[in-house]
């Protein structure tokens, strides 16, 4: 009776007394060790748990396959659940106070901030708050991203929510997802079945491609490869109650799940009664306003954390222990004809033995989960783990009086730069076209005051290039032939199929096919391959995913508003009208089926909106997503203390050779492919543009050569 969770003047005259045993009772039977321990018990009813069962049972699903690529480690679970405990306590709390609040409220607005931060203390989500010691001086990164910045040491880590640059809007102002009640009105219109958005806009067959005659397809490949360096929203992990739920059969919403609903006459899915299963990003701690905010499982940076991992565990388990010379480890089964392969993961069924019963071949493990998702980004995965291992093997040389560890963290400290160069001055400018100068102007230095966290507008805009995946994955042979008899498979077939690169040529076919061929030209009527929205996942099942309705229905999961408050944040004019939305995307038709859908521009979804609008002039995104993706680009350089141009993380010597590193010498280093183009990210024909790497400059190490003392 004494504790200072039963006395608020916050409550006025409402004892909240009732409600405190509730919650206490609660938390204590949920874990007894909740209020003074932070080793987390394990609750029931895990969908992670429910899904190794499916596969020890042989049942695997499309959505299984999404499941794993977003499976969360120990940290990530840790947070997951003490966000998931935060959420069921105030939930708990609302129902015991409706029968003294009269009307609509929301919960935190009738807690003092005292109960605030006993509620965050019991459920362990202080730790989001909690002070950190950075040291003085650390000449490298932290794995997970803490420390950084030294005055706000959170900023940029992993396990953190992601940065809110316009306030959420929920259904119920807190945490219920966009559209989830039919029939409400949004600006007087209800929001249209995500799946409908999709078929009436989105759908492109494979055979009706358009080529895009100026960009590769490594160029599409290079910015998955980005993204998976900047953001991961892993899937809910737990279910507090005793409740079956189950999101693969579901089709109302019942925590995690929220399907996705199918409109009448769907082209593919006839049965009305079937829904697409969908489970909701994990929620993280929020102990400021408590609203629901989504997870970053990885570091903001581009630090290249998809190479070394996030945490500390799953960084230090793919590392090679078994000596002191700071290798990253390969794999002990397989070679690429004698150069090195990823590891496999260590679980005991892993989901990519179901793309192909006979081969017995499991998923790579890398620093990210989404390594096996589709061939393309396992080769560059694979690249970049052999390059990590030259660069150790060279600077060893160099100074051999040089540790394990030093090897490690200098290899590490170089890769991470080097995917800098490589992004500003290659990629970007061919993304933003003319505009480029105006997103990333030149840089000024590190400013502590500036914040990189990855926006959560930012996840789901970086999006766009869904649109320029090609249908067919190819590859080619050492003289840039169709191999034979593996080269083009459809893409739906190459998903956590592991096992074609072990048995069907390794990583050179398949770069030499994104080196050649064409990205996806993104058209307001090609928007996305037939491969990706009805065949997503299909290895295992007949009715695959439909990859544009998730993101659709991802963006309401999150809350994100509209189409029009993200082109004011923007400065941009904000279209009211059907005249208005066909001037700015300057097509009529596409327009008439947007308002036909929606009603109002005010209610488009931020991805297919954003994705919609013509290209800025030379670039490959319309100005919309050039202003999210750019804004969110300066932020990663100018607030990371790390940056490769940052004087005092290189010396002047180190800055010049690193600004000579290049993609196309890392294929050379890397690989048996001798001849590359200069610029890798632009259309180029064999072997016309085609250089031998002779005169591809190499990364002079001299710079590194340090006296032994």
């Amino acid at each position: 009776a004494h504790h200072p969770f039963f006395s608020s003047s916050s409550m006025k005259l409402i004892s909240l007394w009732p409600c405190s045993i509730v919650l206490l009772s609660w938390l204590l039977q949920l874990c007894p060790s909740i209020l003074d321990s932070s080793d987390w018990c394990t609750t029931s009813g895990s969908l992670f748990s429910r899904a190794k069962e499916a596969i020890q049972e042989k049942e695997v699903s499309p959505s299984d396959f999404l499941k794993h690529l977003k499976d969360p480690v120990a940290g990530t679970r840790s947070a997951i659940r003490a966000a998931d405990y935060m959420e069921t306590t105030l939930s708990l709390l609302k129902k015991k106070l409706r029968w003294i609040v009269k009307g609509k409220f929301n919960i935190t607005d009738v807690l003092s901030r005292k109960q605030k931060e006993i509620i965050s203390k019991a459920t362990g989500c202080d730790y989001q708050i909690r002070s950190i010691k950075c040291p003085t001086s650390s000449i490298y990164r932290t794995i997970t991203g803490e420390c950084n910045n030294r005055k706000h040491s959170y900023f940029g880590a992993s396990n953190h929510g992601y940065a809110r640059w316009l306030p959420a809007e929920y259904e119920d102002g807190v945490s219920l997802p966009k559209g989830l009640t039919k029939g409400k009105l949004y600006n007087g219109f209800p929001l249209p079945l995500v799946r409908k958005v999709s078929n009436e806009i989105i759908h492109t067959a494979n055979e009706n491609v358009t080529q895009d005659q100026e960009r590769s397809l490594i160029f599409m490949q290079w910015g998955q490869w980005v993204d998976h360096d900047l953001d991961l929203a892993p899937f809910t992990t737990t279910k507090i109650t005793n409740k079956e739920v189950h999101c693969e059969t579901s089709c109302t919403f019942e925590p995690p799940c929220f399907p996705i609903k199918i409109p009448p006459n769907d082209p593919r899915i006839k049965d009305p009664n079937t829904c697409m299963p969908f489970v909701r990003t994990a929620p993280v701690c929020n102990p400021r306003t408590f609203m629901r905010e989504q997870i970053n499982a990885i570091t903001s940076f581009l630090d290249a954390s998809m190479v070394y991992g996030s945490e500390v565990p799953l960084a230090n388990s793919i590392r090679n222990q078994t000596n002191q010379l700071g290798l990253m480890a390969l794999n002990q089964n397989f070679t690429d004809a004698g150069l090195g392969l990823l590891p496999f993961e260590n679980k005991s069924q892993s989901l990519c033995l179901f793309t192909n019963k006979t081969m017995n071949i499991p998923c790579f493990k890398a620093g990210d989960a989404r390594a096996t998702e589709n061939l393309g980004l396992t080769a560059i995965h694979t690249l970049f783990v052999r390059e990590h291992n030259r660069l150790a093997t060279e600077l060893k040389k160099l100074n051999p009086h040089w540790d394990g560890e030093k090897l490690y963290q200098e290899a590490r400290k170089i890769i991470g730069a080097m995917t800098q160069v490589i992004t500003y001055r290659d990629y970007l400018p061919l993304l933003f076209g003319d505009e480029t100068e105006k997103e990333i102007p030149c840089y000024r230095g590190y400013d502590e005051s500036v914040d990189p966290t990855v926006a959560n507008v930012f996840s789901l805009a970086f999006r766009f290039g869904h649109s320029s995946i090609q249908p067919f994955v190819s590859r080619l042979d050492e003289h840039f032939q169709p191999l034979s008899p593996h080269f083009q498979v459809p893409l739906h077939l190459t998903f956590c199929a592991s096992w074609r690169v072990v048995m069907e040529g390794g990583i050179d076919p398949l770069l030499r096919g994104l080196l050649v061929d064409h990205a996806k030209l993104m058209k307001q009527n090609q928007m996305m391959v037939e491969e990706l929205q009805e065949r997503l996942f299909e290895q295992v099942e007949i009715i695959g995913l439909d990859l544009a309705s998730l993101n659709l229905q991802r963006g309401r999961d999150h809350g994100l508003p509209g189409y029009n408050a993200w082109r004011q944040f923007c400065g941009l004019s904000q279209p009211r009208n059907l005249t208005e939305l066909s001037a700015v995307l300057r097509n009529r038709q596409l327009a008439r089926k947007f308002m036909d859908l929606y009603g109002t521009p005010d209610n488009i979804d931020i991805w297919i909106g954003a994705l919609a609008e013509p290209f800025v002039p030379n670039g490959r995104v319309g100005p919309l997503l050039a202003c999210i993706i750019g804004t969110q680009f300066r932020k990663l350089r100018d607030g990371d203390r790390f940056w490769w141009e940052n004087p005092g993380v290189f010396t002047p010597q180190q800055r010049r050779a690193l600004s000579r590193s290049s993609l196309p010498r890392v294929l050379c280093d890397n690989t048996r492919i001798r001849e590359v183009p200069r610029d890798v990210f632009k259309v180029n024909r064999y072997p016309e543009d085609f250089v031998n790497c002779g005169v591809i400059d190499s990364l002079d190490l001299s710079p590194w050569r340090q006296c032994s003392n």
